[in-house]
């Protein structure tokens, strides 16, 4: 025999509102509509047991001398039966609670977006090709063959739901259930589209174009609200998410908002100066390197880098120099070298160790600071 506090999980001082808290959270777990015919026993169980402790009276009798100081007893006195508890957490035992609506909204569709650098540096409207489930053109998403419609349900006569008596602790009652015959919607498809067999939807391809704003990251997601797969019987459709992957770049890599790239330069420019040419995604410019620069210089060109996300403006494009030392010299080379170094008094090189300074991008980041 089952006692009631462990049937609801309640201590046997708890309180009114904590058997109540109990109760509704058994009771929306185990109602048939939810676990179906196996959690019906349990689901009787817990509502003779909140039947009983709800009452005042009841419990301090069940208390005293169990279930059995209970038989005996006449219809509870301000306690809740079992169709007061019913229409209070599920809105009636025996209303009726209409017909489901066939409506539904389209699912959702993600695709993968392949963007390059510069498409992220400027944004881009993107064209691309996706497979969704479209409108069927033959019914145009309702289902029925063209000509027909749904018919009104001969069991449940349009309610989407059926009535049945059944037996319980308290006697004969009413429920409601969902009808079977037609899965709660009040009719039935008797002549489904012969294009999509009753499903109101098919496979089709659909182009789309995506607005990609300049400053998009790796792994962002773009929505294109209404573009994703179809609705049915006049639902909404659902909405297309782009999920951004950025190929890498043989050039230029992104450091947030701005651009990054190695320039390599001849020995001799960097000893004597030079103005060199480079490509960017803005077209040609012009790069002064100064005479006597060294390996490792930055050089800004501002509002070269990044558009910043739904912002104004651009990162900056820093440019790091590399002096490129010749490996190949020819006699003549290597005599004029020599005789610079006559001249510089290196013909002894002297050397002298250095605090190790990182990464070339950890030195970039220092140089950057400077700017």
């Amino acid at each position: 025999m089952a006692d009631y506090y462990e049937t609801l999980g309640v201590s046997r001082n708890a309180s009114q509102d904590e058997i109540k808290k109990a109760y509704r959270k058994l009771a929306r777990k185990l109602h048939p509509d939810v676990a179906g015919p196996d959690g019906a026993e349990q689901f009787k169980e817990v509502t003779n047991a909140y039947d009983v402790l709800s009452n005042e009276e009841k419990r301090r009798m069940y208390d005293i001398g169990g279930e059995d100081a209970l038989r005996g007893g006449g219809a509870p006195t301000g306690g809740f039966g079992f169709e007061d508890i019913f229409s209070s957490f599920f809105g009636g035992g025996s209303a009726q609670r209409g017909p489901v609506s066939r409506a539904q909204r389209g699912g959702d569709s993600l695709v993968h977006l392949e963007l390059s650098l510069q498409d992220v540096v400027f944004g881009v409207d993107k064209p691309i090709t996706i497979d969704i489930a479209a409108e069927c053109p033959e019914c145009n998403g309702m289902m029925t063959a063209p000509g027909t419609e749904p018919v009104t349900c001969v069991q449940c006569g349009g309610s989407g739901t059926v009535q049945r008596v059944t037996n319980s602790l308290f006697g004969q009652m009413m429920t409601t259930t969902t009808c079977g015959a037609c899965q709660g919607y009040g009719t039935q498809i008797v002549t489904p589209c012969g294009e999509c067999s009753g499903e109101g939807r098919v496979r089709s391809k659909k182009s789309v174009t995506v607005k990609v704003p300049a400053g998009v990251e790796e792994g962002m997601r773009i929505r294109l609200a209404g573009q994703g797969d179809a609705g049915i019987f006049g639902g909404m459709p659902g909405d297309l998410f782009a999920e951004v992957y950025v190929e890498k770049d043989p050039v230029f890599s992104r450091h947030g908002d701005n651009l990054e790239a190695m320039l390599e330069v001849p020995m001799t420019a960097a000893i004597l100066g030079a103005d060199v040419n480079i490509d960017t995604f803005d077209g040609a410019q012009s790069i002064h390197v100064g005479p006597g620069t060294q390996s490792g210089t930055v050089v800004n060109l501002e509002g070269m880098g990044v558009g910043r996300l739904h912002r104004r403006g651009r990162g900056d494009l820093h440019v790091t120099v590399q002096v490129k030392t010749p490996t190949k010299l020819d006699d003549a080379q290597r005599t004029l070298v020599e005789e610079l170094a006559k001249l510089r008094n290196e013909e002894t090189p002297s050397a002298k160790m250095v605090a190790e300074s990182g990464s070339v991008f950890s030195r970039l980041k220092d140089k950057i600071k400077g700017l």
